[in-house]
């Protein structure tokens, strides 16, 4: 549980000033590398002094008189958000100077995409990517392995995507140091046959009517560089450039091989982390939330709108209010800040399982019928900060779902190609900026966080 420290002074700092202070602090994550850089140069103030007070501030709100009745809710409802773990990637077995002689012995996971197969009397060579460097792992695979048999009965093919577990060896082979002696394999998700990426080359006008898929080469897998993963956390931060912090590549990120446990744990820690924050976040179901909502003994000011997903825009549009909570509804912003900053006294409540009816179409159903895993990650003073989902990789429930809402399936070809070529279970999230500026500084309005606000009958700047 994180401290509340009082400062000297109030704190007046810019936005881009504001995150590299939140990165001043060191703080131990599974990540290793920083998503901010550190101040070159330190200030003899206590950076917890320095800094906290604003984030305490925002996390503590309401804590004092309300801390025995937020515990005893915890109790009744809502559980920890688990720990984010950083998965493996080959770039980490490969990508060092020993290029994974260093890892010899180890037992491993890799999870990718199948780039070659090759099935030989008594042995079968697997070639692996997961995207995380141009290297590929070869997976080497005998008949006494486990699930040997979906290879052999022809599911796994190139452009599937797999989960292997098995031993660093060193290769028998020439172009590589280490490769994978293969225990288990799992199919994560099938490729059609008709996948147009394979060993042979293709011409980049080819690639270019293939845009979707054309990451999964080596010359575009080339252009978003894979090295930071090697070099030192500072140079690894992208850069514009003018040399300073591209901010549009650290604020949505995607994750594959994930579920919405995985997206929660990453948006905690990624907030944990660059608000040097130490709370535990809250994780409650929708249904829960509502519930809460109806027993409080509050009178809310603003009514509960009515959303669902209009077919012709492609996005949620209201239909009108409701006068009484009730499930189904979406939330506002005073019901959030009440379930954060009073019904769990300033701890930060990730909300999830929403209605799938006041949800997009490509967020993943649950086993109920009626929900989606989705999530909102709601703060004091703020309300919603993050929003994300696990999508849809089932083929079936995704043609379904636009079945249902009566959408044109040609609209998105190209999204549903995904889910013929490997598709895996992946998440989502994304951030607003200003919200964090807003929450990070205490500034009370969002438009003092924006700088060249625009607001309804002024657009001045």
């Amino acid at each position: 549980m994180a401290t509340a420290f009082v400062p000297s002074t109030t704190l007046r700092l810019r936005p881009y000033s504001t995150l590299r202070c939140l990165s001043f602090y060191p703080k131990n994550l599974t990540k290793p590398y920083p998503v901010f850089p550190p101040l070159i140069r330190r200030s003899p103030i206590s950076p917890r002094r320095f800094f906290s007070s604003v984030i305490s501030g925002a996390l503590h709100s309401g804590e004092r008189t309300k801390s025995e009745l937020a515990e005893k809710q915890k109790g009744q409802m809502g559980s920890k958000v688990g720990e984010f773990r950083k998965k493996l990637k080959i770039v980490d077995v490969k990508g060092g100077p020993d290029e994974g002689l260093d890892r010899v012995g180890l037992m491993i996971v890799v999870a990718g995409w199948v780039r070659t197969l090759r099935a030989q009397s008594s042995v079968t060579f697997i070639e692996v990517n997961d995207g995380s460097c141009l290297s590929n792992m070869q997976c080497v695979m005998t008949s006494d392995a486990e699930g040997y048999d979906q290879v052999k009965s022809g599911l796994i093919t190139t452009g599937a995507s797999i989960w292997i577990q098995g031993n660093v060896v060193p290769s028998q082979g020439s172009k590589q140091k280490v490769e994978l002696k293969v225990n288990k394999i799992v199919l994560v998700g099938k490729s059609d046959p008709s996948y147009p990426i394979q060993k042979k080359r293709v011409s980049r006008e080819f690639l270019r009517t293939k845009a979707h898929l054309r990451p999964r080469t080596n010359t575009f897998g080339a252009i978003p560089s894979s090295r930071e993963a090697v070099e030192s956390p500072v140079d690894a931060i992208p850069k514009t450039k003018d040399g300073l912090i591209d901010w549009s590549q650290m604020i949505e990120p995607e994750l594959a091989f994930a579920d919405l446990k995985d997206d929660m744990a990453c948006a905690t820690a990624y907030l944990q982390y660059v608000t040097v924050a130490e709370r535990d976040f809250v994780q409650l179901s929708y249904t829960d939330a509502i519930e809460l909502l109806i027993k409080a003994k509050k009178k809310f000011e603003f009514l509960f709108s009515l959303e669902i997903f209009d077919n012709f825009s492609g996005c949620m549009v209201q239909r009108g209010f409701s006068l009484l909570v009730k499930w189904g509804c979406d939330l506002q912003s005073e019901h959030e800040r009440y379930l954060t900053e009073e019904a769990f006294g300033g701890c930060p409540v990730i909300v999830s399982d929403y209605p799938k009816e006041i949800k997009a179409f490509y967020m993943r159903q649950n086993d109920d019928g009626r929900t989606v895993a989705a999530m909102d990650m709601l703060v004091p003073r703020i309300g919603e900060l993050i929003g994300g989902s696990q999508r849809e990789e089932r083929l079936e429930y995704l043609e379904g779902r636009l079945d249902e809402l009566k959408l044109n399936r040609d609209t998105y070809w190209w999204y549903l190609d995904l889910r013929h070529y490997g598709s895996v279970p992946h998440a989502g999230f994304g951030l607003g900026f200003e919200r964090l500026v807003q929450f990070a500084t205490g500034v009370e309005n969002i438009r003092d966080a924006i700088p060249f606000p625009r607001t309804p009958g002024s657009a001045e700047f």
